[in-house]
């Protein structure tokens, strides 16, 4: 592949430039590597240069580089999806370009700020960023860069539906595409006016650029842009009635998909998939991609729409308690000037003092609302934290797994084990669903719960050696604690820690309680935390557990005690695996 060939030759040159400690060439081929790796689809490789190099920038005060570096990183970011961290990087780069009137860089920079919008569906907003870029870059005459800016105007005015403007914006990009042999570029250009085509209902000419996209893609070993081409060719075939080979496009996007984590266009291919399969009448098949395109359909209203409910809820209970208080105002100013009508006869300090009560009054008022309104932002932040948790723990892929493998049994004629499985695993919904109900449960029922989800998770074939250890001295039953700290863990434990390790999988969970704490350990002897850090998806940490963290902050203060999460790697004690120590807070009852 051609990019790998790239990362060798520039790994061979950071050697050789870090031995003459010649560190502007070494920032270079650093940003070089990055741009290799990202072009080949592996982000966490080509931001672990791109951040290499900004440091060594930073170090011999490049603002050249720091800027390249920043424009690299933002872009990283457009990819993963995160638009207010990519938008933050792009306005650094475009401050220092500004100063420097680098107009080659404040194109880049206005570039990605219009892909930046585009992708967050404000096209109005996108469209002047991109053709201010685009002027720049025809005065300086960088043919990549016109090329770059043409296809993403194109993509602007294909999100407007205005197909004949970006069709001819394509059509030039393609073309300086081919006069410079970009072929990088070229596929994308390819899927886009394929996806033209596909628009104005011109089949066999979407076909033909799909098809030019896929061999290109494919060559570059591109698999974003391949997952695109591969979509456009499934929906191509499907409108010509090709079923079998519209299916057989249809699976190699969807397995794409699943690899980059792409929500939003999996549940499209689901989408395509149910049409598929239901004109080939297999309804089995269509059935199980309705499925799951409703649950990837929630996954997404969920995640967009949670807290912006939340905080619409907030605004509302604050304008309500705002009107209210305007008319207590009003009234009070009524009652300040037939008051003073009144009291002109009598003496000035009855006035004032009557004045200085009505004060004191609103003074009150205003300290009582804020109070309330604190309080209700509080109670509505608790229950979205609530909602996100139990949401972790009971995810529709623990759901959709566990109801696979019942259906698996079924199939098998296993019907005391399928009996068996599902008793467990509805136990366990019951259990989760009552105690997200209550503030705090018993100890003994979240341990019970714990227990649940272990046997379920074992009950296929006892991959897992699971101990549950509780000191003497704690009297389960009388110990109450908040619902849902300690399975987030175990099932980070199960998911996470044993990728590389098949036999001898254990996981310990441990209770003590010591000067009036309560300290629960997790511990397993999988790879251990440095390994993920060290992996591809290392920088991706787990819900689950983040809300857990947040969640403990808030617990600490309504409890009057200690809340805290380590977690740590146990080589530091020269064990392996990973050790989970958390500290929770607690009430005992008295019987």
């Amino acid at each position: 592949m051609l990019s790998q060939n790239v990362v060798i030759d520039s790994l061979k040159s950071v050697l050789a430039n870090e031995t003459i400690d010649n560190k502007e060439d070494v920032s270079s081929t650093l940003i070089s590597i990055g741009v290799a790796y990202f072009e080949i689809s592996d982000y966490t490789e080509a931001l672990n240069y791109y951040e290499k190099a900004l440091q060594i920038n930073k170090e011999i005060d490049n603002e050249q580089g720091i800027s390249r570096c920043l424009i690299n990183i933002g872009n990283i970011y457009i990819v993963k999806g995160n638009f207010p961290l990519a938008i933050e990087y792009q306005h650094k780069s475009l401050k220092i370009n500004e100063k420097r009137k680098d107009t080659t860089l404040i194109s880049l920079s206005l570039n990605n700020l219009g892909v930046i919008y585009n992708n967050l569906g404000n096209h109005e907003k996108a469209i002047p960023f991109v053709q201010k870029a685009l002027g720049i870059q025809k005065k300086s005459g960088d043919k990549k860069r016109i090329a770059e800016t043409l296809n993403n105007l194109g993509t602007l005015y294909i999100n407007i539906e205005n197909y004949d403007e970006a069709y001819n914006y394509l059509k030039e990009a393609l073309q300086i595409c081919q006069d410079i042999n970009n072929k990088f570029i070229e596929g994308y250009t390819l899927n886009n006016i394929g996806y033209v085509f596909l628009n104005k209902k011109i089949y066999n000419n979407s076909f033909e650029y799909y098809e030019k996209a896929r061999i290109i893609n494919l060559n570059l070993g591109n698999k974003r842009a391949l997952l695109t081409t591969y979509y456009g060719l499934a929906r191509v075939y499907a409108k010509l009635k090709e079923n079998d080979k519209a299916l057989t496009y249809a699976l190699k996007s969807k397995n794409l998909s699943q690899d980059f984590k792409l929500v939003e266009m999996e549940r499209h291919i689901h989408e395509l998939l149910v049409t598929i399969y239901k004109k080939n009448k297999n309804y089995k098949k269509a059935l199980e991609n309705h499925e799951y395109y409703k649950i990837l359909s929630d996954s997404l209203f969920n995640k967009a729409n949670l807290e912006k409910i939340a905080k619409l809820e907030a605004e509302y209970k604050y304008k309500q308690q705002l009107d209210s208080l305007s008319i207590n105002e009003l009234k009070l100013t009524k009652t300040i000037k037939s008051t003073s009508k009144d009291l002109e006869k009598s003496q000035k300090n009855y006035l004032w003092a009557a004045i200085g009560v009505l004060l004191l009054s609103i003074l009150l008022g205003a300290f009582f609302f804020y109070q309330k309104l604190k309080n209700a932002k509080s109670k509505t932040k608790n229950a979205l934290m609530e909602q996100k948790l139990l949401r972790s723990q009971m995810t529709p892929h623990f759901i959709f797994n566990s109801l696979s493998v019942l259906q698996g049994m079924v199939l098998n004629k296993e019907e005391k084990k399928s009996v068996l499985y599902l008793s467990k695993f509805s136990k366990l919904l019951r259990l989760t669903l009552e105690n997200s109900r209550d503030k705090t449960v018993s100890l003994s029922q979240e341990l019970t719960a714990v227990q649940e989800y272990l046997t379920l998770q074992n009950l296929e074939n006892d991959a897992y050696i699971c101990t549950i250890l509780v000191e003497d001295s704690i009297d389960i039953p009388a110990f109450k604690i908040p619902p849902m700290l300690i399975q987030p863990f175990v099932e980070n434990a199960i998911e996470h820690a044993f990728v590389t390790k098949i036999e001898d999988q254990k996981i310990d969970i441990r209770l003590i309680y010591t000067d009036n704490k309560l300290i629960c350990t997790i511990a397993d002897n999988g790879v251990g935390i440095n390994f993920k850090s060290e992996s591809k998806n290392g920088n991706k940490n787990s819900l689950a557990t983040t809300i857990t963290s947040e969640r403990l902050k808030v617990l600490s203060k309504d409890f009057n005690m200690e809340g805290s999460v380590i977690i740590e790697d146990r080589k530091k004690y020269n064990e392996q695996g990973t050790l989970v120590t958390l500290v929770i807070p607690h009430k005992i009852s008295v019987t």
